[in-house]
């Protein structure tokens, strides 16, 4: 993880949703009963960070989807105040943080939450931003049968062995610059996903920095633009692949 995880702007509005459990996770809950489910896969302002709540509400009512937001982190959350501020961002053990959240102890949880919502929903898709992207592609693995489609935007710790194993249709949301989700990942994810004969989007946002998509300043039109953008692209696709009959 870089400085660029933690940059981002707070907007202003109220989400709608509850907050209650999901396969003994504590989870943020929005939209109506659905034969559908999204689930979102926070980055590391966490489940609780007011934008990753507002992107689900407007998932639920535009997806007309059941959207699940769980706290992947076991309940530690960042201070706001300290995210916020570059000034205290030394404050921060981020080294001790992802030791405490690796793909090892945090994979099992993720994969529980994905089958709840498989017995629950007709159809499941998940999205992944920063952090939650290796997890969105591991849900989509072979043999997992678990979600129906995976959305990411500007992933952070992903492989190539992830994306190698993926089987579901795949949409990726890729800033220009991002030092997370490398030209060489970028390069790969294109060559690679279409070779699996997989239905593939992949949505570029010249000028955009990792972030964007949960962390955008909605004051800069350029961020505004690609924030609404990357929310239409992701709310499109989620519609196609999690139609029910």
């Amino acid at each position: 993880m870089a400085d660029c995880c933690l940059k981002g702007f707070r907007w202003n509005a109220n989400p709608k949703g509850r907050e209650d459990m999901l396969a003994g996770t504590s989870c943020y809950i929005t939209g109506p009963e659905s034969p559908t489910a999204v689930l979102i896969l926070h980055d590391l302002y966490g489940w609780t960070f007011q934008n990753t709540r507002l992107l689900a509400d407007h998932y639920a009512e535009e997806v007309g989807a059941t959207v699940y937001v769980p706290d992947l982190f076991g309940g530690e959350v960042h201070s706001l105040e300290i995210l916020m501020d570059t000034s205290q961002w030394h404050k921060l053990d981020l080294p001790s943080f992802m030791q405490r959240n690796s793909k090892s102890i945090r994979e099992p949880q993720i994969m529980a939450c994905a089958r709840t919502l498989r017995s629950q929903h007709k159809k499941t898709g998940v999205i992944g931003f920063c952090y939650g992207g290796w997890g969105a592609f591991r849900l989509g693995g072979k043999g997992n049968n678990l979600v129906d489609c995976i959305s990411v935007a500007h992933p952070t710790l992903l492989e190539t062995s992830e994306i190698d194993a993926v089987a579901v249709p795949v949409q990726i949301l890729a800033p220009d610059i991002d030092p997370q989700f490398t030209e060489e990942l970028k390069s790969y994810s294109n060559q690679r996903i279409p070779s699996l004969k997989l239905a593939y989007n992949y949505q570029f946002f010249p000028g955009l920095e990792h972030g964007f998509a949960t962390r955008g300043n909605p004051v800069n039109p350029d961020e505004q633009k690609g924030m609404e953008r990357s929310k239409n692209a992701a709310v499109f696709w989620f519609r196609q692949w999690l139609q029910v009959a």
